[in-house]
């Protein structure tokens, strides 16, 4: 943490969590193929030829919902707090960013509590209100509340 003037007190870039890799996207699929290329071979086999077309049309769905989860996931959020600014970056799967600039002395965090634990976080100033963090999994987002707090509290620190 350095709080010179313009250089960053606290930075974070948050993105979606992915549980499969590349390679067991590839084992998946494969095993998903092979599986339903037997069975319909088995349906062909009884008779039944127009279901192994239902059987291909599945791996092709589960296909589609990977390859649509994992675009999914290139989207990000970067968080940046200086004296003089807290940057807000959201960058959709496109690749397209919108950017909110907050003046760290005048926003606070607020943060959404439910009775299992932290629901969501915004940051609020001057009658703007901005939703921060969802990416993340509930039981991160109190640490994570609590470092951009700290962090805030010394860009007012030092901004005074």
């Amino acid at each position: 943490m350095d709080d010179a003037d313009g250089a960053p007190i606290f930075r974070a870039t948050i993105s979606p969590y992915r549980s499969l890799s590349r390679r067991g996207f590839n084992i998946l699929m494969g095993v998903a193929a092979l599986v339903s290329f037997i069975a319909g071979i088995a349906f062909t086999s009884m008779g039944a030829w127009p279901v192994f077309g239902f059987f291909g049309l599945d791996v092709l769905l589960l296909y589609y919902a990977f390859r649509r989860n994992y675009r999914d996931g290139r989207a990000e959020e970067k968080i940046e707090v200086t004296r003089a600014k807290l940057l807000v970056r959201h960058v959709n799967p496109a690749g397209e960013a919108r950017e909110h600039t907050f003046h760290p002395y005048w926003t606070r965090l607020v943060v959404h509590r439910e009775e299992w634990g932290v629901s969501g976080l915004s940051l609020a100033s001057s009658g703007r209100t901005l939703r921060i963090g969802d990416f993340l999994p509930p039981d991160e987002r109190q640490p994570f509340a609590d470092r951009l707090s700290r962090a805030l509290a010394m860009a007012r620190t030092t901004a005074a």
